[in-house]
């Protein structure tokens, strides 16, 4: 009796012990056969404004794909580096989760800066990279796809509306890097084409918050109207001290940065009433799918949450196409994605249908010009459909899959 009651508690033991050892494996299998995807943003930093709704709809979209059942019956691990708005922790995150984490792929970036630290860190380690964010146009790169939208999307369709509305003098205030100085040669070029001037452009670093001495000068200028290229929190001071020498109202503004980084929920109405943006996306937007959305969004993250961003839409949407193109290449195989990618994914977003372009990589989707109003963005006038054009120009990776860099597109 006593040996055989031995007998049984040891082969319990052993067979729980097993089981434990089972169940752990299982477990380290399950953590491993999740799908990496790794962002790379601003949680803290002079952009974190930015970052930081970003960050939520790239959470959203992977919770959303998993409570689906994930991906090829896996499911999605996001992995997130605050880059702190620091050029070198974007390098240094790029190259970590390139051999640490062996993402299927990384979206990152805000600015133009931090989106050309990560591109050859990702291209040099065959990661795939998604930039979702809006930027200047041009670059050409087969490991590469831009889910923002671009100068002759959105500039090209603003610039003949203000001048047909306020006047042809235009007077151009822009941040001093790569998108500010670019944008503001395409909003030369579209103002003289539709028959305007520019009487002035003014660059100014990323943290400055002193703009008396330009706005004392746009006051003897005498433009019809002032162009926008400003960015981050440090540059709100614009539109404050704006509104300080009584301009707010009086000279009407023009942007395709404003309402990025939530500046009509921050700033008051008085500050920025009746400025005029073209985005993508205006969580304003009729029709079902945004409606829907907006109410999914605000049942996770609160009914308080500021607003839907066009940098967080096209956060989700790249993450969309992404997942579209693992679907149909059945791998998240990065040549297999892409590969994928480039035989016309299209999907029906928030914000209308958005489609990679297979020979540029960039994306084809809808603009619409909206007016600030009491911290809405009112709709003006929606463009259809809109092709990446100014990329286009200089980009063929059909012809050259290999290509890898930033073209200056000339005008």
């Amino acid at each position: 009796m006593t040996s055989s009651r031995r007998q049984f508690l040891g082969t319990a033991a052993s067979t729980a012990f097993a089981s434990a050892l089972s169940l752990r494996g299982l477990d380290a299998f399950a953590a491993e056969d999740k799908i990496k995807v790794v962002g790379i943003y601003d949680l803290s930093g002079g952009l974190d404004i930015y970052g930081k709704p970003v960050v939520d709809a790239l959470r959203f979209a992977a919770e959303e794909i998993n409570q689906k059942g994930g991906l090829l019956g896996r499911q999605i691990d996001f992995i997130h580096y605050d880059a702190q708005s620091n050029m070198q922790l974007y390098a240094q995150f790029a190259q970590q989760a390139a051999l640490k984490n062996k993402p299927a792929v990384v979206m990152a970036g805000i600015t133009s800066a931090s989106r050309e630290v990560v591109r050859p860190v990702l291209d040099r380690f065959k990661t795939l990279y998604f930039y979702n964010n809006q930027y200047e146009g041009g670059v050409c790169d087969g490991n590469y796809f831009a889910a923002g939208v671009t100068p002759a999307q959105t500039v090209q369709k603003l610039v003949p509306h203000a001048i047909r509305k306020w006047g042809k003098k235009v007077y151009i205030v822009a941040a001093d890097y790569n998108y500010g100085q670019i944008v503001s040669s395409w909003v030369k070029k579209y103002a003289a084409e539709a028959g305007g001037q520019t009487l002035a452009v003014e660059f100014f670093p990323l943290d400055v918050t002193n703009f008396g001495a330009t706005i004392s000068k746009i006051q003897a200028a005498k433009p019809d109207f002032v162009w926008s290229a400003l960015v981050g929190g440090a540059h709100m001071s614009f539109y404050r001290q704006w509104k300080a020498a009584n301009m707010a109202g009086k000279l009407p503004i023009a942007s395709t940065t404003f309402a990025g980084g939530n500046e009509h929920i921050v700033l008051s109405p008085e500050e920025c009433n009746g400025i005029l943006i073209c985005q993508n996306y205006l969580q304003e937007l009729p029709g079902a799918a945004n409606q829907d959305f907006v109410a999914r969004f605000h049942k996770r993250y609160g009914a308080d949450y500021p607003y839907i961003t066009e940098l967080a839409m096209g956060a989700y949407q790249g993450f969309m196409l992404w997942a579209e193109g693992v679907r149909r290449a059945q791998s998240i195989d990065r040549v297999k994605v892409i590969a994928a990618l480039e035989s016309g994914v299209v999907i029906d977003a928030p914000s209308g249908k958005v489609g990679i372009d297979p020979v540029t990589h960039h994306c084809t989707l809808d603009v619409h010009i909206a007016e600030v109003r009491d911290r809405k963005l009112n709709l003006v006038e929606s463009f259809p459909q809109q092709p990446p054009a100014d990329t286009a120009a200089v980009c063929d990776l059909r012809k050259n899959p290999n290509d890898a860099k930033q073209y200056t597109i000339k005008f």
